[in-house]
């Protein structure tokens, strides 16, 4: 009987699936290109099955890691600082890239009269989700900052919903102008998927703190190690890890803390989204 008891808990066991999810703030096949090498990896690394679990909205992603439906999420700092917000301070996060200890967004236009941030004045303007740390709340605070008020000043206001969305919108005339994260710029330039002839970038905004990996409080301490480590040991020196690392748009993976993210919370509070 006890020998019966416990192959059901080793199977039980053995059948533990790690599930990870991320901030839909791409299309669903480049987050998913994105998951695969990783997800590959971190099982490797664990010794258990990794499955990458994709959500249909930002607020999605901080439900499912706050409620513990997933064990590992990829959040804007804005989508970390709901999610610890939310859950009383039970999320931590383990990882971000280098990049994103200075992460910056871009503001692009089709329009050869806008130069500067006050020329958005009735304009329609796109940001990308409304949760988005690059491509809502932090674009909104720069442009507080030169006193621009996104919602009086601007014609019309809208959310693409994704970073990829906005640079639609804006090359097909939908907008005048959006905000976006600076990296998803960049790999459209890179990989010709925009015409820089036509949209062009006419203000980078000042660095920022932004994305991480985080995990729930209550996972077990020596997974949480065990999980922290994997993304620290990447490197570009193998082709595995080059081939994450480049999927990420990363140099590496580095420590971090919540206390990396005071100055998005209090962004987010300032423009009363919070």
């Amino acid at each position: 009987m006890v020998s019966a008891l416990f192959c059901v808990a080793a199977a039980a066991q053995a059948q533990q699936v790690f599930r990870v999810t991320a901030i839909p703030d791409e299309s669903p096949t480049e987050l998913a290109r994105k998951a695969g090498p990783l997800m590959k990896y971190l099982e490797a690394r664990l010794g258990m099955p990794v499955e990458f679990t994709p959500v249909t909205d930002y607020a999605a992603s901080v439900e499912a890691l706050v409620n513990k439906k997933v064990d590992l999420a990829w959040f804007g700092g804005f989508t970390f600082v709901q999610a610890n917000v939310r859950s009383g301070g039970k999320v931590i996060p383990i990882a971000q890239r280098e990049e994103d200890e200075k992460f910056r967004s871009v503001f692009i236009t089709s329009d050869p009269n806008i130069k500067t941030l006050a020329d958005l004045k009735g304009k329609d303007v796109s940001f990308g989700s409304q949760s988005s740390t690059s491509g809502h709340l932090m674009p909104r605070s720069f442009l507080m900052d030169a006193g621009v008020n996104a919602d009086k000043d601007f014609k019309r206001v809208s959310f693409s919903g994704a970073h990829d969305a906005t640079i639609a919108a804006v090359a097909s005339g939908k907008v005048q102008a959006g905000a976006l994260n600076i990296s998803v710029w960049e790999r459209f330039v890179n990989e010709k998927k925009v015409d820089t002839t036509k949209v062009r970038v006419f203000f980078t905004t000042p660095p920022y703190f932004d994305y991480n990996w985080t995990v729930h409080a209550d996972m077990p301490a020596a997974t949480r190690e065990k999980l922290t480590k994997a993304f620290l040991d990447l490197n570009k020196s193998s082709p595995e890890g080059k081939e994450i690392l480049d999927l990420q748009r990363a140099t590496r993976f580095v420590p971090t803390k919540a206390e990396n993210y005071k100055g998005i919370e209090a962004a987010a509070r300032a423009a009363a989204l919070l």
